[in-house]
């Protein structure tokens, strides 16, 4: 299993056990990734770090002073 974590703007758009796909969006030397429809979106990843999987089950959503932040599990 792999876990990633995306930044989410608003509260109350997920909840846990959500299964939600991911986009894959490229940047010139990174990808990054989106769940569901632009719900949130993670950090950056190098070329070795790309997720496979194309979508995830939310484990997590957490209310932190930098926002909120939503773990979710991968089948990798």
């Amino acid at each position: 299993m792999r876990r990633m974590e995306f930044k989410m703007e608003r509260t109350g758009l997920l909840k846990e056990g959500d299964i939600l796909p991911v986009t894959e969006g490229r940047l010139p030397n990174s990808y990054y990734y989106t769940l569901g429809d632009a719900y949130a979106m993670s950090a950056n990843y190098k070329f070795r770090e790309r997720l496979s999987s194309t979508e995830g089950k939310v484990v997590e959503v957490k209310d932190t002073e930098k926002g909120f932040f939503v773990t979710v599990e991968f089948n990798e």
